[in-house]
């Protein structure tokens, strides 16, 4: 009884959390505006995140899976604040926040 429990539970919030990764991963790949890359990047750990919460409450390992959200949200702090940095010194020195004006640059 408890294995199907779990199951249905996996399908009521696993299937919502692929697509949040697919429209996240869309988000990168399609866009060359870099802050909604950002904002795809954004999405895409937000999905991870909830991935790990749900696999550690559907093997009963909860106390591990909240320490490896605490971890990954402390990451994902810091990977956004230097990538807004690096977003925001190439709009500086750009004038444009597209992707394409950073493939021109050398050095």
């Amino acid at each position: 009884m408890n294995g199907e429990i779990n199951h249905q539970i996996f399908w009521l919030f696993g299937v919502p959390i692929c697509l949040l990764f697919v429209m996240g991963l869309y988000c990168i790949l399609a866009t060359y505006n870099l802050v909604r890359v950002l904002i795809g990047l954004e999405i895409l750990i937000k999905a991870a995140t909830l991935l790990v919460i749900l696999a550690g409450y559907l093997t009963g390992r909860a106390a591990l899976a909240q320490a490896i959200v605490i971890t990954l949200i402390v990451v994902e702090v810091v990977v956004i604040v230097v990538a807004g940095g690096v977003v925001l010194q190439a709009f500086s020195h750009h004038g444009s926040l597209n992707v394409r004006n950073l493939r021109n640059l050398k050095g």
